[in-house]
């Protein structure tokens, strides 16, 4: 069996997760990836299921020891990355990875996988209903949210480098679209 990997990006509030979870459902063959952090769990995340969540010095120390396939600093002082015992885990259980990576973390796993790695990019329609759908979420200050649209602009500056852009402006044929896509892809490999 071929190591396949599956990345899906967005900017925040595009409906990555959602249709994540859709096709998560429609395709047995496939593990969600946890990505590592160095934050504190929120409401109720738990760690090994959302995240693994680690200490600043763990995480430094597995930096150090080698042990990320990618790793970034999205904020600062705020660290996310993809461990490789995670993508281990997952073939050694016979499926195919998925994951969920911010642009830069996509683009370095299609750097490592090449032909075995299927990139997603999940953009939204435009910046003005990103942003509505941000403000909907009742979540973020209005200054999260600014920040938020700015990150977005720069993410979508680099959808281009991913294998297929999706434009979630229909959730059900976005759904389709996708699976669609990363069905040809585990027919290819």
């Amino acid at each position: 069996m071929k190591k396949k990997v599956i990345v899906f990006s967005a900017p925040s509030g595009a409906g990555k997760s959602t249709i994540l979870g859709e096709v998560l459902k429609r395709i047995p063959d496939l593990e969600f990836s946890i990505s590592a952090c160095n934050r504190k769990p929120r409401g109720e995340e738990i760690d090994g299921r959302e995240y693994y969540f680690l200490s600043t010095e763990d995480f430094q120390k597995k930096i150090s020891e080698n042990e990320f396939l990618e790793w970034e600093e999205i904020y600062e002082g705020r660290f996310y990355g993809t461990l490789k015992k995670e993508f281990e885990r997952i073939w050694d259980l016979g499926k195919t990875v998925i994951s969920d990576l911010d642009v830069m973390g996509g683009m370095n796993i299609k750097n490592k996988f090449s032909e075995n790695a299927l990139t997603i990019f999940i953009k939204p329609p435009s910046l003005e209903i990103l942003e509505r759908r941000l403000t909907a979420r009742g979540t973020d200050s209005k200054e999260d949210i600014a920040r938020r649209i700015a990150k977005a602009e720069k993410e979508i500056s680099f959808a281009n480098h991913f294998d297929h852009i999706v434009v979630n402006d229909d959730l059900g044929r976005v759904v389709e679209e996708t699976i669609g896509i990363v069905n040809k892809f585990l027919e290819k490999c």
